[in-house]
Parts: C-alpha cells; sequence; structure tokens
C-alpha cells in the first residue's frame, strides 16, 4: 500500500498522456484508454520505479472507474428529456425505433448463432443497440454537421436510444442482479426494477416545485455537495435493491433534468464526467487480458458487419420516412454506428453478473473497432453514398428536401 498514490499518479499520467495523442489525431479518447489499459495490467514489465503491473492500484482504479460510470449516466440523464421526446414529434420516435429494433433483433439473433446462452445473447443484443452519445456528438461538431437537415432527427434518434437503455438495463438489472430462479421471483426482480424507473420519472414530473425548491442553494460549494451526495445515496440504494448502480445515477439525471437547476448541474457535473470518465475506459481497458481477444476477434467482426448493414438500413428507413434525401438520409446511418461508453456499460452487467467470459474480450474488441471506425466512415458519408448511388440509382428518384449544412 505504500506506492498506492504513485500508482495511481502514474495511471493518471498515462491516461492524460493518450488523451493528448487522441487530442492531436482528432480521435475520440475511448479506444485510446482501452487500449492503454490493456497494454499495462499484471502482464506488463516492471520498469525500476515505475510498475505498470498496477497490482496494489488495482480496486482503487477499478472503483475510480466506477464513479466515472455513476457520473456519465446522471449527465445522460440531465440531457435526456421526456417532455423534449414527446415535443419532437412522430418522426423522431418512428426513427428511433427502426433503429432499436433492428439493432436489438439482429444483435439477438448473432447472439444465439454464435451459441451464446439466452442471458449472454441479451447482453449482446444490448451492446449492438445503443450507440455512443459522445462520439455522436463529436462528429456532429467535428464536421460542422450541426446545421444539416438530418441532426434534428440523429439527435432525436439518439435520445430515444439513451431512453431504450435506460429501460434495457433497468429489467437486465431485475434479472441478473435480483438473484431470482424461478419465473414468479423473475417478474417480481423486473417489476422491482420498472417501478423503481417509473417511481423517478414520477418525482420528475410531478415534484419539480419541491425540487427546485430544495435545490435552491446559492453557494456552489454546498450545492456540489448536495447533489454529489445525493448521487451516490441513491446509486448504493439501488445496488441494494438489486438494479445497477450506474441506472440509479440515470434515473437521478432524469428526475433532475426537467427542473430549474439542470444546466447548472451539468456546467458543474462536465469535469468530473471527462476526468472519472476517462479513467472508466482505462480501468476497463485493464480488466482485458490481450491474449484473449483472439479468441473474441471473429465474434467482434461479426457483430461489427452485422452493425454496419443495420444501421445503415435503419438510417434510410428513418430518413426517407422523415422526408430527407437518400445522401441525408445515409448521414444518418453513418453518424449513429459507433459505439463506446454505453455498450461497455452494458457489457460490464454482464461481468458484475458472473455471466460468460468472452463478454469481456468481445465488447473491447467490438467497441474498439466502432469507436474508430465511426468516425471515420462518417467523414467518409459522400464517398460511401456515391459508391450505393451507383449501385441502387437513388440519384435519380426525386429528393424531397434540399440538404443544408456540410456534406
Amino acid at each position: 500500500m505504500d506506492h498506492m498514490i504513485f500508482e495511481v499518479g502514474t495511471a493518471l499520467l498515462l491516461i492524460a498522456l493518450f488523451s493528448l495523442a487522441a487530442g492531436k489525431l482528432k480521435l475520440s479518447i475511448i479506444p485510446f484508454l482501452i487500449v492503454l489499459g490493456m497494454l499495462v495490467g499484471p502482464h506488463a514489465p516492471e520498469l525500476g520505479l515505475i510498475d505498470l503491473t498496477f497490482v496494489e492500484s488495482r480496486e482503487v482504479i477499478s472503483f475510480l472507474g466506477r464513479v466515472g460510470v455513476l457520473f456519465l449516466l446522471f449527465y445522460v440523464g440531465l440531457e435526456f428529456s421526456v417532455s423534449k421526446l414527446v415535443r419532437s414529434g412522430r418522426k423522431i420516435v418512428f426513427g428511433g425505433s427502426v433503429y432499436v429494433i433492428l439493432n436489438f433483433v439482429l444483435g439477438l439473433g448473432f447472439g444465439f448463432a454464435a451459441g451464446f446462452p439466452l442471458y449472454e445473447a441479451l447482453i449482446i443484443a444490448g451492446m449492438m443497440s445503443v450507440s455512443s452519445t459522445a462520439i455522436v456528438a463529436k462528429v456532429l461538431v467535428d464536421l460542422r454537421r450541426t446545421g444539416n437537415s438530418e441532426t434534428e432527427l440523429i439527435l432525436g434518434m439518439v435520445l430515444f436510444d439513451d431512453l431504450f437503455l435506460a429501460v434495457f438495463l433497468s429489467i437486465m438489472s431485475g434479472l441478473l442482479l435480483g438473484g431470482a430462479t424461478s419465473v414468479g421471483g423473475v417478474l417480481l426482480s423486473v417489476g422491482i426494477s420498472v417501478g423503481y424507473m417509473l417511481l423517478f420519472f414520477i418525482i420528475g414530473r410531478k415534484a419539480n416545485p419541491i425540487l427546485n425548491k430544495l435545490l435552491n442553494i446559492t453557494s456552489n460549494e454546498i450545492f456540489i455537495i448536495v447533489v454529489f451526495a445525493v448521487l451516490f445515496f441513491v446509486a448504493g440504494f439501488s445496488e441494494k435493491l438489486h438494479v445497477a448502480e450506474a441506472i440509479g445515477a440515470l434515473l437521478l439525471g432524469l428526475a433532475l433534468s426537467e427542473t430549474e437547476h439542470s444546466k447548472r448541474i451539468e456546467h458543474l457535473v462536465v469535469p468530473f464526467r471527462d476526468f472519472f470518465g476517462a479513467i472508466f475506459f482505462f480501468s476497463f481497458g485493464l480488466s482485458i487480458d490481450p491474449t484473449t481477444l483472439g479468441d473474441a476477434a471473429w465474434y467482434a467482426v461479426g457483430a461489427v458487419v452485422i452493425t454496419l448493414i443495420a444501421n445503415i438500413v435503419a438510417g434510410m428507413v428513418a430518413g426517407r420516412n422523415a422526408g430527407l434525401s437518400h445522401k441525408a438520409s445515409m448521414n444518418i446511418g453513418l453518424t449513429v454506428v459507433a459505439r463506446g461508453e454505453f455498450s461497455i456499460i452494458v457489457a460490464n452487467l454482464g461481468a458484475a453478473a458472473a455471466l460468460a467470459p468472452m463478454l469481456q474480450p468481445f465488447s473491447a474488441m467490438y467497441v474498439l473497432i466502432l469507436a474508430i471506425a465511426g468516425p471515420l466512415l462518417a467523414k467518409e458519408s459522400k464517398r460511401i453514398y456515391g459508391v450505393l448511388n451507383r449501385i441502387f440509382g437513388w440519384s435519380k428518384a426525386k429528393e424531397p428536401v434540399k440538404q443544408t449544412g456540410t456534406d
């Protein structure tokens, strides 16, 4: 324990260096930090005073990573708004439903075809159904597509996907962590999870005046202490009910998203989200033995191919239903194809339930490939559209809406 601070400091320094490298290359830091975690750990060599095995600090780094998950999901909850989704209208609900259902069904079929049992197949389907909000947002900004005609639909579909994630994790937490074996016990565990989620929705919709009054704290110091204290308590209490702690954080964010203090909370949370979130991705990589990746490679490649097909099809269906051009519809599918933080969180739920060990290396490979390929595919969407257009002859069809912004 004598070298605990030094080991943690070394890990943070490595995280900072790899994050700087990702920034220089204008890529998401997620794959960089996962690879970093995989390169070090128990199998890494000791270099004099610098111990890259992180044996003594392993539990501390893992705990800090769990804190990162709480902040990531709490922030997503703050960004999400049920009323915003309702106002977005039929086109976003239709597009989001097509996206989630197509990815989930194909993911579930892939899980069964690969020989995984039911729960493992469900986890794989969940991983393959959730896009990375962080990467999608970064792609839209970096490629200057915020003014494009399809961007509102993209953001709406991502928002809908976040809602699916909340429901999926709540139900799977009840199934996997509830400890029930009989049909009645399973239904009870799922019922508790869903009821717990609905409780927070009700609080968020009906208790706004009370929440606004309780959070009317002038001092930022006291304000952040109160918010974080409630966050950690709710996350811990959720775990007591066999609901994943991350879902407790997400639900609290949902409850606070409609308050007049939501923007203030977001502003204060962002630095913690980024810092502890980076540790989470590193700690996830730290849990992966690189020698096991070979066994998962073909599974991951197969899942990536299915995801690409499902996303392009869903994007085309959603875009055309919304009256967008074929080019704009292609942009939708290629923009939301990136996978990242949420797929890893789903995989971690499977790890917490002691499901097949293969899920960890599979999820690492799957996320690595799409976290890198996703932004690149979005950047080259014009060329990809050109190739597919020559095959399907889309340009001959009438394009109802003129695309704005850049390609």
